[in-house]
């Protein structure tokens, strides 16, 4: 994948220069950034503009520089079954090989080009793309404000778990015609 000019002010473009080509050097990166925009998914995500938290080692290897650490946010989303606001405390862990240009274009020509594979552009490398990769998996598919969330009242939209003894009185429309015998019979009683 061919990354297009990085704009090195961006808290997600991390400079390489210093660890050289020297397998083996490496430096740590901890910083506190604002989330992109649309890190997450429709149920729940990191709000934009939110502090994630960056804890990384850039290290030098023979292919490129491989970034690991962890990502560490607050994810913010309904709950699936009460739409309550459910919030997440997310620590993404994070692995990505970044290779020299000329690795990649080594690759190309011997035909084993991985779309997959992120390139440093110069000394620069674009974390964002690995942060959402990153990130999305880990987020919960369905989130729930508590385990045992009963939900939402079926007829009347009532938060179950607000009111535990919430019923409604169903009479079943097939029996509807017993139910005014009953009150009959009871006159009949009394007289």
């Amino acid at each position: 994948m061919r990354p297009s000019h990085l704009d090195p002010r961006s808290p997600f473009v991390l400079e390489t220069h210093e660890l050289g080509r020297r397998p083996g050097s490496m430096r740590t990166v901890q910083r506190t950034v604002a989330a992109p925009d649309e890190l997450g998914t429709g149920m729940i995500g990191i709000p934009s503009g939110s502090d994630l938290e960056l804890d990384l080692r850039l290290e030098a290897v023979m292919e490129g520089v491989l970034v690991t650490g962890s990502i560490r946010g607050e994810a913010v989303g309904e709950c699936v079954r009460c739409l309550e606001r459910v919030v997440e405390i997310v620590d993404a862990p994070v692995q990505e090989l970044y290779v020299y240009p000329e690795r990649a274009e080594a690759a190309v020509a011997s035909g084993d080009e991985d779309e997959d594979v992120r390139e440093l552009e110069g000394d620069l490398l674009d974390l964002e793309p690995a942060l959402r990769d990153a990130v999305v998996p880990v987020l919960p598919f369905r989130p729930l404000c508590q385990e045992d969330c009963p939900g939402l009242c079926s007829e009347c939209g009532t938060r179950l778990a607000d009111d535990p003894d919430h019923a409604h009185e169903t009479i079943d429309p097939r029996w509807a015609a017993l139910g005014g015998l009953r009150g009959t019979d009871d006159e009949k009683r009394e007289s």
